[in-house]
């Protein structure tokens, strides 16, 4: 059993830690300060070839896989949360398209992914529907006047990436019975950001990973034609097995801050003087940094096998105890990471003149997003229940 990364994969860890140090690093505090979109970035990680790490070769892309992706964006997250949420974009609306698409929507759509000329946006939660999905109220009804088009209506939230992208995927109740919870009542739809309908709404004033617009996407009347539809009408698990492949990437947002956090806070303490001592001499700050190293290689153990599964297919139910671990895992650690550097800088790691506050606000983000840590925990236990995961 391997637990070394391939020498490509290597290769591209090695080539991702220097840009992320040279071009990440500098910009972090300005961009959460100001607010803007990184587009300077953006430019850095289409020119290193970093959009289309999860797209096969035959579609633009380099055909890392998840796995790559999950690597790189541990790197990027060591400094900036939202540019690695600039990458995970490249493959959280493109999942459904990857996993059910048609071959005419993966050529049209993804290797604009690839090649930075197009971005992307995924549009599931509500304001009545985040953690209950099936809750939604976006409308999609037969259109017409085209024979198996759609017409959409309604407001998607939370939309990371709204105000850039340039298609979203969106899932819609297909239903009759707009309030049905079968899971058929729900299809998945690519929708243009030029038609006729499409708006963006409010923008959300955000705590953290600030840059990357959230907010919301507005629906009205929106005509879809048929060859938009992913997949089959009545998809629904569609959006589960689109999830359950991005656990991991998320995982790798919670692991990346964790390592920065915990590596400038040990730099700082092995640099501060206390009580006739460098703070990095006392043993009780030494084993809060040892618990904190152990519980990172933990996390990237269970991130990396994640990820390797999910490259191979293995998101489907049996196997969404292990996805949901690492998620659950390392986006708790990137809170309790960030929490633990910020107090071992003490009133210092309050102010903006250090990242900690920083970190501290973005980690929240993440056992939130993509499924809280309570979905995650309530997915393990299910898969405890059903003897999915069982070791017997």
């Amino acid at each position: 059993m391997p637990f070394e990364l391939s020498e490509e994969l290597a290769d591209l860890q090695a080539a991702v830690r220097r840009l992320a140090q040279d071009k990440v690093r500098p910009r972090a505090r300005e961009i959460d300060d100001t607010g803007e979109y990184p587009q300077d970035l953006f430019e850095v990680f289409r020119d290193a070839g970093l959009l289309g790490l999860c797209l096969p070769v035959e579609l633009g892309g380099s055909g890392a896989g998840i796995l790559g992706l999950t690597v790189a964006i541990e790197e990027v997250a060591k400094y900036s949360n939202t540019a690695a949420l600039m990458l995970l974009l490249t493959r959280l609306p493109t999942g459904p398209v990857l996993i059910a698409g048609s071959d005419e929507q993966k050529r049209r759509y993804l290797p604009g992914i690839a090649d930075g000329s197009r971005r992307a946006a995924f549009g599931l939660s509500e304001p009545q529907a985040g953690s209950d999905v099936m809750g939604m109220r976006t409308r999609a009804t037969p259109d017409p006047a085209r024979q198996g088009g759609w017409v959409l209506q309604g407001t998607k939230c939370w939309m990371s990436g709204v105000a850039q992208a340039d298609w979203y995927t969106v899932f819609a109740k297909t239903a009759e019975e707009v309030a049905s919870r079968r899971h058929d009542s729900v299809t998945a739809f690519i929708v243009e950001r030029s038609w006729d309908g499409v708006g963006v709404g409010t923008l959300d004033r955000k705590m953290g990973v600030r840059g990357v617009d959230t907010g919301e996407l507005l629906l009205d009347g929106v005509r879809v034609p048929p060859e938009n539809v992913i997949g089959q009408v009545g998809g629904f698990r569609l959006a589960m097995l689109g999830l359950n492949s991005m656990r991991p990437i998320v995982a790798a947002r919670g692991i990346g801050l964790a390592e920065g956090a915990l590596m400038y806070a040990t730099e700082y303490l092995q640099e501060r003087d206390g009580f006739g001592h460098k703070m990095a001499d006392f043993q009780g700050l030494q084993w809060e940094i040892a618990k904190l190293a152990t519980e990172i290689e933990a996390a990237r153990l269970l991130t990396y096998r994640a990820a390797s599964m999910a490259d191979v297919g293995r998101f489907t139910k049996e196997w969404v105890p292990y996805l949901s671990m690492a998620k659950y895992y390392a986006t708790e650690l990137a809170v309790r990471a960030s929490g633990l550097a910020l107090q071992l800088l003490g009133a210092a790691g309050y102010m903006k003149d250090h990242p900690t506050e920083l970190w501290y606000r973005d980690a929240r983000q993440l056992t939130i997003v993509e499924g809280t840590s309570q979905v995650q925990l309530g997915l393990i236990a299910r898969g405890v229940l059903d003897r999915d995961l069982w070791w017997d």
